[in-house]
């Protein structure tokens, strides 16, 4: 399927994959972090986190959604009580910052400087 037009790329299959990868990108480079520190957390019943990443003695998390409201999802909640998570950002292309649960908040891409660790 070729890309010419605003609207092929928003109605084209891979574009959330696309996007995750973008963000995923630019979360690794704006937290200084080096690839081996950097990992995907997923478990055999299902549960799976994009990145996962320890500072100061704790683990951290971050959830990529290609998604208008993201909302907490039930890997969400089995990361955040498997891996005793000290916070999880869960990044999306809005425009909207807000709490989804203690310790857990939605921010857009382009707020990249709430994620710390």
């Amino acid at each position: 399927m070729d890309v010419v037009s605003y609207e092929d790329l928003h109605s084209h299959p891979r574009l959330g994959a696309s996007w995750e990868g973008f963000a995923l990108e630019q979360i690794v480079q704006h937290l200084g972090l080096r690839e081996q520190e950097v990992f995907f957390w997923g478990v055999h019943t299902g549960g799976e986190l994009d990145m996962v990443f320890q500072r100061r003695g704790r683990l951290w998390g971050v959830e990529l959604k290609f998604q208008d409201a993201p909302r907490m999802t039930p890997s969400m909640h089995s990361a955040l009580q498997e891996l005793k998570l000290a916070h999880l950002w869960v990044v999306y292309p809005g425009k909207e910052s807000y709490s989804l649960a203690r310790n857990v908040r939605v921010i857009p891409l382009t707020e990249l400087a709430q994620i710390e660790g």
